[in-house]
Parts: structure tokens; sequence; C-alpha cells
């Protein structure tokens, strides 16, 4: 029996992500001013107009000028020079304030910034090297990375920065993915494009990126821009906020999320520290070969170091018992907020990438960015069992 499974992604130039790049790259300013620094900052943008508020703690505040200059290098970035939002045009509203003394006492005390609940999750795709994740989120966020390197190295092409991407896999009765049944992009273009031009980009970019024998055959399989037209987009065309796209942000709908959001938080919050070190564990529990598929959920009470509960399933793919794998992360693994800040080095400005093409199943950089997605445990697992 065959299964179907859908993933969305969006690109930088989606009016939710425009947000996102805003609050993140707002967080690594005020990290580059004090690393202790504590952010939850919130963006919102419509046409012309970007308003930022929500709060921070810091010994070294960042003045207005230079949170400003960020706003619009961000979106310069990003691409926007368009009639309805255009950085040097758009009118920014800096409305932050001091954090809540009352969030502040628990976070002094090395105690989480909240309560909640967070997932992490790893799954090794049969016959297909996805950095250990689902492989239709894997595909429509590699879509819109190359549609974006695309345009930026081809000004003249007529594509503009938002977009949208989603992936329909079938598995066979192994778990396989056999075929990529329906493929959807909608990228925003000029007027004078064609949906045949738009239609002809687009396949080129799938040509490139899609694994061997993945490519859509029928014509009817791959949906580009289905309305037919999408000249009016970005924050113009849709207002957007930071964090309304945290399934995006994960693992594309295949494995649950906690409900908070990543973007504007610095790591003292356990909504983004937290799942990146579950990120990080079931990545490289996978890797070493414990289990094919691996969830972890972890839960915080605000003020308290210790986490309150973690649980484990590797969907019947363990090869040595889940209890065992349990009592050797409680045993190891250091998991109260400073320990995860020390193990994945978080004290950094390196947020602002993270804000599209997903947080999860990249590359881990030079400069200290997602160190998460790094393997170095998977030897003391594999010497562990």
């Amino acid at each position: 029996m065959t299964t179907f499974f859908s993933s969305e992604s969006v690109s930088e130039g989606h009016p939710d992500k425009v947000c996102d790049a805003v609050s993140d790259a707002l967080v690594d300013l005020h990290l580059r001013k004090d690393m202790t620094a504590r952010c939850a900052i919130e963006t919102m943008a419509t046409t012309n107009r970007v308003i930022i508020a929500g709060e921070t703690a810091t010994a070294k505040q960042p003045t207005d000028e230079e949170m400003q200059q960020t706003v619009r290098e961000t979106i310069r970035r990003i691409g926007y020079e368009q009639e309805g939002f255009d950085w040097r045009q758009v009118k920014i509203e800096n409305l932050l304030h001091r954090q809540s003394a009352d969030i502040a006492l628990g976070v002094d005390k090395q105690g989480a910034g909240d309560q909640g609940i967070m997932f992490g999750y790893a799954k090794a795709e049969k016959g297909y090297d996805t950095e250990f994740m689902p492989l239709p989120i894997y595909l429509a966020h590699k879509i819109l990375r190359a549609l974006a390197d695309w345009r930026r190295q081809n000004p003249a092409c007529g594509l503009q920065p938002d977009a949208k991407s989603q992936v329909t896999a079938e598995y066979d009765a192994a778990g396989k993915v056999v075929a990529l049944p329906k493929i959807v992009v909608s990228t925003q273009h000029n007027a004078n494009l064609s949906l045949q031009d738009v239609r002809g980009l687009v396949r080129q970019v799938l040509t490139e990126v899609l694994p061997s024998g993945l490519m859509p055959k029928d014509e009817a399989s791959l949906l580009v821009n289905p309305t037919g037209r999408f000249v009016v987009g970005g924050p113009d065309g849709d207002a957007g906020l930071t964090g309304r796209k945290i399934i995006v942000d994960t693992y594309g709908g295949a494995a649950p999320h906690g409900g908070g959001a990543f973007s504007g938080k610095d790591a003292t919050k356990v909504d983004r520290s937290a799942a990146y070190m579950l990120r990080y564990l079931t990545k490289n529990i996978v890797a070493a070969g414990l289990a094919e598929e691996c969830l972890l959920q972890i839960a915080y009470a605000i003020g308290v170091a210790e986490p309150l509960s973690l649980y484990i399933n590797t969907n019947r793919t363990a090869k040595v018992p889940e209890t065992d794998i349990l009592k050797w992360l409680r045993r190891h693994v250091d998991l109260t907020p400073a320990g995860i800040i020390t193990r994945l080095k978080l004290r950094r400005p390196i947020y602002l990438p993270t804000s599209s093409y997903g947080h999860f199943g990249r590359k881990p950089g030079a400069d200290g960015s997602f160190s998460w997605e790094q393997t170095d445990m998977t030897e003391e697992l594999r010497d562990a069992f």
C-alpha cells in the first residue's frame, strides 16, 4: 500500500518570513552589543510599514538608528525595492520596551524563561540524503532556496522575492519515496512575464535540485502559479507577522510542534533553545544507527531549570530499548537552559540565517550557526550501546 505526505515552504520574501528575518536580525544586533542580551522581538509588516514590538533586556542597548538601519538592510538583502514595499521608503515604528521584571526573575535564577513543551525529530529517508529530515519539507525548502539564488544571479529574469512551494511525496509499503506526484510552486513575478515564462524558469530550477528520477514527468503534476498571476506580493500583498510559519520552520508537519515560535527570541527562551537541543539529540540518535526515526518531547516550567519530563518515540524503529536511550540522555546530557546554551554555544549572533528555509536540515556554519545540526555525539552513542 502506498501513502502520500505533503509539506510546504515559503521563501525569505514571504511577508511572515520578512518579519522573522527582521526579528532575528535584531536579536543578532543585540547579541553583538551584549552576549547575555535577552530578546522577545515581534515584527509586523504591511504596505511600506514595519512595526517592531516586544521586550529586551541588555547591558548595552542598540540605538534606534542602529535598529532602523538593521531593519532596512534586512529588507534590502531580501530584495524588496517595490512601490508598495521598498527598503528605502518603508516607515519603521519601534515599540520595544524592557523585559518584564517578573519574567527576568526566573531567568536570573538560570531557570526556563517560560513554561512549555518542545519537540525534536529526525528521520533517515531510505535512499536519499536529506540531513535526516523528511523528504517533502527538505525538497520544499531546497526548491525555494534555488529559486532565490536564481533570482539573485539573474536580476533581469523578472522574478520577485515572495514565493511558496509544496511537495507531495508518495511512499511505498517499505517507507521509501518512489515519486513526487504533485509539486506546487507559486512565485511573484514582474507584470511582463507570462505564465509560460514563469513555468519555464521554475522547471529549470526543479531540474537542478530534485533527486534523480523524481522530476515530475506529467505536466499536470507541476502546478506553477495556479491562479495564473502573482504580481502583487510581499507585505504589500499580505500583512506579515513574526512566528506564523512554525511548521515550515520545523518538520513540515511530519512531527508535532510545541506551539512556540523561534524567531525573535534569544536562547534563554526554551521555545527556541530546547527545540534546537532536541533536534541535535534526535539527529545524533538516528545518525548513530540507534533508530531510523526519533521523536523527543521535553517540558519546562518558568523559573525551573530542570525539565519536568522527557519522552521518546522511535515509531518502532529502535535497535535498542527506547527506555535505555532515555536513561542515557538523562544521565549524560545537561538539559537545563544553561546547559543547552553552553553545549550548543547559543550566545552568538547566529540567528538571521535561520529565519528562512528551515531551522533544521542545514549545514553547520563556520560562524557557529546551526550548531544543533552537528553529529558529533554519534561515536559516544554507538559506544554506549
